[in-house]
């Protein structure tokens, strides 16, 4: 199923990015991604971003600005993808839910953690070796200047 755009949002605090660990259960496979998801009927962008926020890291945001509005990957399950810089307002980052995926009980949200995005040598190898969300980091750290 290809949908048409992917908001994500990308929460910075003191130079570290938020990630989510999705795990797949039929898999038994763990990776990282930036929270976001689909558009909802009657939602603004800036309301999805916060409403996905919310939903995946318990967190209370404010959306600072867009960074970039790119082609997805050809084999991605969206056309295109929108990235938001956010801002924490309120709220401790905790694993949420993702409910069109745990609808299906395959997936669940397992970790949240900042990575420093001044430290790259730092992130675990799962993170710089996959092909989805490494090259994100590596085009947030550039558009942000790290």
């Amino acid at each position: 199923m290809v949908r048409h755009t992917r908001y994500q949002g990308i929460v910075v605090r003191d130079h570290q990015a938020l990630l989510i660990k999705h795990w797949d259960h039929s898999t038994g496979m763990g990776y990282w991604v930036i929270p976001g998801g689909g558009i909802e009927p009657g939602e603004t962008e800036e309301d999805c971003i916060k409403r996905e926020l919310k939903e995946e890291t318990n967190l209370d945001v404010e959306v600072v600005r867009l960074l970039y509005d790119e082609p997805d990957r050809p084999d991605g399950i969206y056309t295109c993808r929108k990235t938001y810089l956010c801002r924490p307002l309120s709220g401790v980052p905790s694993p949420g839910f993702e409910p069109e995926l745990e609808a299906q009980a395959n997936y669940s949200i397992t970790e949240v953690r900042w990575f420093d995005l001044k430290a790259e040598s730092n992130w675990p190898a799962e993170l710089c070796n996959d092909p989805f969300t490494y090259p994100q980091m590596a085009r947030i750290r550039q558009v942000l200047g790290y």
